[in-house]
C-alpha cells in the first residue's frame, strides 16, 4: 500500500509538544521509500511553516534543512511535470478550485500520480473540493 503525507502531517512530526505529534510521528516511522510519499511541494511547505512556528517554535534554515534530509530518506517524493500541472491546472478549473486551495489539489495530483491508496492529512477541507476519487482516500494517522 502506497501513502501520500500531507504538510498537516509531516510539520508534527518534529514538535513532541504538537497535539498530532505522535499519531503524526507513529505514521511516518511506518512507511518507507516504497510505502510513502510526498510531493515535491511539501518540502517547501514545511521549511515555511517550521521557520515561521510561532512563540518558541521557530527554527533556523539550517535546522528546517535536517528535517527536509530526514523527509526525503524516509519518503520518496512525487514531482510534477510541465504536463502534470496542465493536466492539475485544467483539473482544478473545472472543479472551481481557486485561490489557494490550488496547492492541496496540487498535492492531491501528486497523490494520484504516486498510485497512493491513503492520503493522510489533518484537515480534509480544502483537499474534500477535489473530488470523490481523492475523498475516498483521506484518512487521519
Amino acid at each position: 500500500m502506497k501513502a501520500f503525507l500531507d504538510t498537516s502531517v509531516l510539520v508534527p512530526v518534529y514538535y513532541g509538544d504538537q497535539v498530532h505529534h505522535h499519531a503524526s510521528l507513529a505514521i511516518f516511522i511506518k512507511l518507507g521509500t516504497s510505502t510513502g510519499c510526498c510531493g515535491t511541494h511539501s518540502l517547501v511547505e514545511v521549511y515555511a511553516t517550521l521557520t515561521r512556528m510561532p512563540g518558541k517554535h521557530p527554527i533556523s534554515g539550517e535546522q528546517a534543512m535536517l528535517f527536509i534530509g530526514d523527509i526525503r530518506e524516509r519518503l520518496s517524493i512525487v514531482p510534477l511535470d510541465g504536463d502534470d500541472y496542465g493536466e492539475a491546472l485544467k483539473s482544478v478549473a473545472a472543479l472551481g478550485i481557486v485561490a489557494g486551495n490550488i496547492y492541496d489539489a496540487l498535492l492531491a495530483h501528486c497523490a494520484s500520480k504516486a498510485k497512493a491508496e491513503t492520503i493522510y492529512r489533518w484537515n480534509s477541507r480544502h483537499f474534500a473540493q477535489c473530488g470523490s476519487h481523492v475523498t475516498k482516500r483521506l484518512r487521519t494517522p
